[in-house]
């Protein structure tokens, strides 16, 4: 009876290659996250206090909505 190993070391690089793109991604995720929130307090600071009032917030609530 003859055994097969099923497990192969990772090519050389491929760790640090996967390590690298994970970090990309999650890089990437945080800017989109950023940029989101940035929009987000922008278009609510060009509401009126009395818009604001209607959607239940204050311009006190617009900083910290997006953190």
């Amino acid at each position: 009876m003859a055994a097969v190993e099923t497990t192969r070391p990772a090519p050389l690089g491929a760790i640090t290659t996967y390590r690298a793109i994970n970090a990309l991604s999650r890089a990437a995720s945080v800017v989109s996250a950023w940029n989101d929130a940035r929009a987000t307090r922008k278009a609510l600071g060009k509401l009126s206090d009395r818009q604001l009032d209607d959607i239940g917030l204050c311009r006190g609530d617009i900083d910290f909505l997006g953190r």
